[in-house]
Order: C-alpha cells, then sequence, then structure tokens
C-alpha cells in the first residue's frame, strides 16, 4: 500500500486512546507484539494513570491508517507530560514495572511506509504544539523503522542502545522442594499483599496489581511463592506469553531472585522548539495537522 492510500491523525484524551488501542489489536496479533505492548496490559496503564493526577500525563495516539478501514497500519502510543514549560513526550507506560530481558514497548508499523508515516505523525503532533518539546522514547527493539524513520526526518535525533536486565528465577534452587507455583487467581490475590509490601511507589503498585489480577484471569500470570510459619519469605509474579516465560516482580528474603543481562533495546531522543519547523520537517508536518496544547491546563 502506497502512502497516497493512507491518513494520518491524532487523538488526544484516555476514551479516545482506549478506542484506537482495541482498534489496533489484528495490527499488535500480526506483529507479534508482546503483552506488555497488547491491549489487556495497555488498557490496564491508561486506568492507572488516570487514577494518579501526579504527574499529569495527557494519553496520545498517532494512528496511520488505510482510507475508510477503521483498522490501522501503524500506531503510537504517546504520554504528553505537561506540567512546566516544556512537554515530553514518553511511550505510554514508561517507567512503570515490565518484564525484563526483551523489548517491552512496540511502534506498530504494518511496513516501512506505514512507519515513514508514523514518525511523520509523531514529529507533527509535537511541532504542532505551542511550547518546546522533547521525545524520549525507550525500550525498544533493535532495528525498529519507526526509530529509523524518526533519525532521518531529524538529522539531529540522538539514537542510543542499552542492554535488558531479566530477572532470573532461582527460587527452585534455594527451597528446593517448598516453592508452590500456581496460575489460580485466588492464590494471586492472596500473595500479592506481601509481594506488593515493600514496593515505594504508589503507580507502580497499582500497575503491579491491576494488570496481575487482569492477566491472572486470562491465565498468564503464574505465582511462586515461598512461605515460612504461614508468612511469605519469597515471592515471584511471572507472565506467561506463549512458549515465553517472563519473570516480573518479585521480592525474597532467601535469596533466589537474580539478574542477568537480556536483549538490546533502542531508543531515541529529539527536541524542539514547537510552532518552529525546520526545513528538514516541512514535508513532515503537512502529513498531520498541528494539535495544539494550552499554556494553562496542557490538554488543547
Amino acid at each position: 500500500m502506497t502512502g497516497a492510500d493512507r491518513d494520518t491523525r491524532t487523538a488526544l484524551g484516555r476514551a479516545r486512546v482506549v478506542r484506537e488501542v482495541r482498534a489496533a489489536v489484528p495490527l499488535a496479533r500480526d506483529l507479534a507484539a508482546p503483552l506488555t505492548a497488547a491491549a489487556p496490559w495497555l488498557t490496564t496503564v491508561l486506568s492507572v494513570q488516570s487514577a494518579h493526577p501526579r504527574p499529569r500525563l495527557v494519553p496520545a495516539a498517532v494512528v496511520v491508517e488505510p482510507r475508510w478501514s477503521g483498522r490501522p497500519d501503524a500506531l503510537a502510543l504517546l504520554a504528553l507530560a505537561t506540567a512546566g514549560p516544556v512537554v515530553t513526550a514518553t511511550l505510554l507506560g514508561d517507567g512503570l514495572p515490565v518484564p525484563g530481558g526483551r523489548p517491552p514497548a512496540r511502534l506498530l508499523a504494518r511496513d516501512d511506509d506505514a512507519a515513514e508515516r508514523l514518525a511523520a505523525g509523531v514529529l507533527g503532533l509535537l511541532t504542532g504544539l505551542r511550547r518546546p518539546w522533547r521525545l524520549r522514547l525507550a525500550g525498544l527493539p533493535l532495528g525498529d523503522p519507526t526509530v529509523r524513520a524518526l533519525a532521518r526526518l531529524r538529522p539531529d535525533a540522538r539514537v542510543a542502545t542499552s542492554r535488558s536486565t531479566l530477572l532470573a528465577d532461582g527460587l527452585d534452587d534455594v527451597a528446593p522442594g517448598r516453592v508452590v507455583r500456581s496460575r489460580d487467581p485466588r492464590d494471586l490475590d492472596r500473595a500479592l499483599p506481601a509481594l506488593l509490601a515493600t514496593a515505594p511507589d504508589a503507580r507502580a503498585r497499582d500497575l503491579v496489581r491491576a494488570a496481575a489480577r487482569l492477566h491472572a484471569a486470562l491465565g498468564r500470570v503464574e505465582v511462586a511463592t515461598v512461605t515460612d510459619g504461614g508468612r511469605l519469605s519469597a515471592g515471584l509474579l511471572t507472565l506467561v506469553d506463549g512458549a515465553d516465560r517472563l519473570p516480573w516482580w518479585g521480592r525474597s528474603g532467601i535469596g533466589g531472585l537474580g539478574t542477568v543481562r537480556g536483549a538490546p533495546l533502542v531508543g531515541v531522543a529529539v527536541s524542539g522548539r514547537g510552532r518552529v519547523l525546520r526545513p528538514v520537517l516541512d514535508r513532515a508536518a503537512r502529513l498531520v495537522p498541528a494539535l495544539p496544547v494550552s499554556r494553562r491546563r496542557g490538554s488543547g
């Protein structure tokens, strides 16, 4: 499909972004997106963010879709931090607990043309703001076509790689025969209070609690526990994604939970002044309408 057959648009606000997430379910399935880039996880993130007014984050979706189709060919889900003089755009859910070991985030794009238009749409959203802005995307897979397109459109963009860290499950080694593993949501509910007791961040606690319960109902969470005298000595939540087991959240007073190096990740960062378009962005900016964010409320 050529770019002439596709339109690019943006959506702001939780309700509108939830609709875009649900419309992109077939695209995410076709591209084998991980659980942390699929609809159940993302809608949980949106709910948690809406329940915490600080920091103020405005959900935004940039959508590339064939004309009159209603099903996207590309989707970027962002969170706009609008407090202060600079609007900072990150991927939706950035900073919340995700399983390590592999890239947790995705910029969904069906092909290179869709990725090019998605990159242009993201830049068009930001360059249309009335304030300075910065874009910081992280946790993406190496070779992401939208990151490449962003770097082509903005030669001043900084692309950097890092290495993910995987939580290693060694509970059976330190407590042989004592580890109880279950996918029963009732066992999860019994373990969650103790597992989350030491989490210092309320948003992180709420995300782990809500996402764990939702994915447990889908049969995609295993809880492993070691108890001593009825008290939790160690516990671990593992997301189950097909044949993959992704240790996610745990605590232990007896050892058995270490970290190992995982897959490489890529990120991109770029900033601008808003409404001041450089010549390299002329073509990109025409692809999407300007979308202002007010100085007072940051909601457009």
